[in-house]
């Protein structure tokens, strides 16, 4: 089939790339999250226009999971089609992930880390999207109740078939994260890259996690650098009545305190001064730490694509600005 898109030839020009931890593999400082706005429920041609965009500035990396929508499945569904239309030529630039550990389907084998779940949820994955492989196959979430050895054996199982290029894992503690990656490393299969929520307002990765990935060579990626939004120009006056915590999706109106719009307010003082927005600098800050391999922006048009893209110009941070934004978040 022929490919509808041509692909910018000037796309590997500004995008920065980051070793993921201590493996052969490279990935964009900003990769593209298909969590929301990806779905049945959302406008296609919309989706098409990011994702072409987001590859003509070079992200590569495309983060998905089976529950990703709505609905659950519909956001591989899309990038499928859209693979299919625009870029079969493209595959091997691509880096494309997905999860499973959530709800997905009814009765007992739908969700958590074992055996059965997890080959299941990679076979319905690679269908979904038409692929013969994904890239990075992840336990979405560390499972209580099965041993950490069978959902580890599974991974290590859908690396070794083919179905993953590399095993990650996902919203794991540092103790679970060290153990898991020990499990991998006696099984052969490396633990490539772990996914988990880090932003200027939740830094609880920095109390270990970050130390164990480093000490194991394992790469990180970061997901909602923005909190839910609280991370941008949004909140600085209150509660708009269009935004997420006006209707109580993700954020709640009680969560968004006097004290919270007063330290975002002063972060945004720093962004200005620094020539960015409040949401390219909380994104620069975590890309300023040498152990965040990249962070994943979800977005909803295009213009959102480009302003987080343009964080990349601007990542450092001088000495005065660490501890000015310090004293602001303690």
């Amino acid at each position: 089939m022929k490919n509808n898109y041509t692909a910018d030839s000037n796309r590997y020009g500004t995008m920065r790339y980051n070793r993921c931890g201590k493996s052969g593999l490279l990935l964009p400082a900003i990769s593209l999250g298909l969590w929301h706005n990806f779905g049945h429920a959302d406008n296609f041609n919309t989706a098409r226009d990011i994702i072409q965009s987001a590859f003509n500035q070079g992200i590569t990396h495309f983060d998905l999971a089976n529950n990703y929508g709505p609905p659950a499945g519909s956001a591989e569904e899309v990038f499928g089609v859209i693979l299919k239309k625009d870029f079969l030529a493209y595959r091997d630039e691509m880096i494309i992930t997905t999860k499973a550990g959530y709800d997905m389907w009814d009765g007992p084998y739908g969700e958590w880390g074992s055996r059965k779940y997890l080959i299941a949820s990679v076979n319905q994955s690679l269908k979904r999207m038409g692929l013969e492989y994904v890239d990075i196959f992840y336990s979405h979430r560390f499972d209580p109740k099965t041993p950490l050895e069978e959902t580890m054996m599974a991974l290590d199982h859908i690396v070794k078939s083919g179905k993953a290029l590399y095993a990650g894992i996902s919203n794991y503690s540092p103790e679970q994260t060290q153990r898991a990656f020990e499990i991998l490393q006696q099984l052969g299969t490396p633990c490539l890259i772990h996914q988990s929520r880090y932003s200027m307002l939740d830094r609880s990765v920095e109390e270990g996690l970050l130390d164990v990935l480093e000490d194991n060579g394992i790469g990180f990626v970061a997901f909602s650098p923005l909190a839910q939004g609280m991370l941008t120009d949004r909140y600085l006056h209150g509660i708009p009545s269009d935004s997420r915590a006006s209707k109580a999706h993700f954020l709640r109106p009680e969560n968004i305190t006097a004290e919270l719009l007063k330290k975002v307010n002063a972060l945004n003082e720093i962004a200005l001064n620094r020539g960015q927005s409040l949401a390219q600098m909380a994104t620069a800050w975590l890309l300023k730490d040498r152990r965040v391999t990249s962070v994943i922006v979800g977005v909803s048009s295009v213009k959102q694509l480009h302003d987080n893209i343009d964080t990349i110009r601007n990542t450092f941070f001088s000495i005065e600005e660490i501890e000015k934004i310090d004293i602001i978040l303690k």
